[in-house]
């Protein structure tokens, strides 16, 4: 999908005369510029790739398979986060084949969430896709997620959720993904059936003043599914099927729980503070007081030393909540 630039055509001096009055004189060629409206993509598809040069043609032709006969206008933006592998060599090598096909390739290692993040900003389509290129998301059904976002207008997002599990660690991730999830569901009051998935599709302008939140890792996907919920957008979720991966997983149990966990308290608190701060501040406050009665009880007007800290650091957290819900009010209201 690349343009080619046209180099305008040199006029004839101003002291040689055409060779007849009927010659025509060329005029310079217009300047490249932005695509015209024949040229517009209603779809742009953000592939992360990463050492996936076994597999990455097959998932290229996958969706261009797909998008093809979909009918619909689209571009597929492969980003290589700077594989230590094949990976760039082959998508040039198969760029001719594949005109919907564009490549950017990242000078050093950045993550997931940060292709997801530069993908989607430089994306030309007004419905953004995520997905992966390890063949694990069931790619051929991208058309149908885009043809929810068109049909209908309150659907700011839809995400396929996973009926199983096929990821590294197993016995451990599976609780551990659990526990996180059902705390997201609890911090943002809504209903999450798959909190991580990677295979999404969303509209470009709803998700533009969140991208910059997006974390450079994995947990970027558990981003904008809470920055959306959090901000009161429609999600849709799609029960879809999730194969094995092909080639080596990049995910890491401990240090990747730890950010997901990290990153739902911190999108909370960023948009709704008072979902975590003050059920803390009511229970320390709850024990203080529970804590004075039985103070007052047994040493008639004498509070012990920790009742008086426990009663205090309650305090002091309510006034941080309600400080913290002013200044996201006060930011949203700028």
């Amino acid at each position: 999908m690349s343009t080619q630039s046209v180099e305008p055509k040199p006029h004839p001096p101003a002291d040689v005369e055409p060779a007849s009055e009927s010659a025509p004189v060329p005029e310079p060629a217009p300047a490249p510029g932005p695509p015209a409206a024949s040229d517009a993509v209603h779809v742009t598809i953000v592939l992360p790739c990463y050492n996936e040069q076994d597999h990455v043609i097959a998932e290229v032709e996958r969706i261009c398979a797909a998008m093809d006969a979909s009918g619909k206008t689209y571009e597929l933006l492969a980003v290589d986060d700077c594989s230590t592998d094949a990976t760039l060599a082959r998508l040039e090598e198969a760029a001719p084949r594949f005109p919907n096909m564009r490549i950017m390739a990242f000078q050093h290692n950045s993550g997931s969430g940060t292709v997801r993040r530069i993908g989607s900003q430089q994306a030309r389509g007004d419905i953004v896709v995520w997905t992966d290129a390890d063949m694990t998301y069931p790619n051929e059904r991208i058309p149908e997620f885009v043809e929810l976002l068109a049909k209908d207008p309150t659907i700011d997002q839809v995400v396929g959720a996973r009926t199983s599990e096929q990821g590294t660690h197993k016995l451990l991730r599976v609780p551990a993904k659990w526990f996180i999830r059902k705390a997201a569901e609890r911090l943002s009051g809504a209903r999450i059936p798959d909190l991580n998935s990677g295979f999404r599709a969303f509209r470009r302008d709803v998700a533009l003043p969140y991208l910059r939140l997006l974390p450079p890792g994995f947990s970027c996907v558990t981003t904008i599914t809470i920055a959306f919920l959090s901000n009161q957008h429609d999600l849709r979720y799609i029960p879809i099927e999730y194969a094995k991966r092909s080639g080596t997983s990049k995910f890491r149990f401990v240090s990747d729980a730890y950010r997901y966990i990290l990153q739902v308290l911190r999108m909370v608190m960023y948009f709704n503070p008072l979902k975590v701060l003050m059920p803390v501040a009511l229970t320390l406050l709850g024990i203080g007081i529970a804590k004075g009665v039985f103070d007052l009880v047994v040493h008639p007007l004498r509070f012990a030393v920790n009742t008086v800290l426990i009663f205090v650091t309650g305090l002091i957290i309510a006034s941080l909540a309600l400080l913290a819900d002013l200044i996201v009010r006060s930011r949203g209201e700028m």
